[in-house]
């Protein structure tokens, strides 16, 4: 079983809201009730609901927007704090330095705005679920949720 908490990226809370039940939508949705019904805390960051809040607007999907909020019932909801947004700007910063920035430096960079939330649940035992890990990995603990939904039954 997963023992980790699971904080959702943009990716997963798409297709976990879909209004339309395309297979991969609806194997999402097959994995995230898996997690509930362990009791795995699954988190709904704020960023990410901004990220796709935002397009379900501008596509005028009124069942997306209904689906979103009612997954903000069911899951975690994590809000964006002073905390986060200052761990968020170290991790744009460090990333720069680096030479490996997530996004152009004109962006807000949602990416380090989620690490920067991720970080703040303040336990090691915590892993984003996402479609793109590569940005994330460098500062938390990053899967795709499909690989997550392979290893249901072990920890990620």
């Amino acid at each position: 079983m997963v023992t980790a908490i699971v904080v959702l990226d943009t990716g997963p809370l798409g297709l976990l809201t879909h209004p339309r039940n395309t297979p991969e939508s609806v194997e999402c949705k097959k994995w995230l009730r898996r997690l509930l019904v362990d009791e795995v805390p699954v988190v709904l960051p704020e960023i990410a609901d901004y990220e796709l809040r935002r397009e379900l607007i501008r596509a005028r999907s009124s069942r997306g927007l209904k689906n979103l909020d009612d997954l903000g019932r069911v899951l975690d909801y994590l809000p964006i704090t002073t905390q986060a947004i200052r761990q968020a700007a170290a991790f744009w910063a460090i990333a720069r330095q680096q030479g490996r920035p997530a996004a152009n430096d004109r962006d807000i960079d949602a990416d380090m705005i989620l690490a920067g939330q991720t970080v703040t649940i303040g336990t090691d035992e915590v892993v984003v679920a996402t479609t793109n890990v590569k940005h994330l990995e460098r500062f938390v603990t990053a899967r795709t949720w499909k690989t997550l939904a392979d290893s249901a039954g072990e920890n990620p």
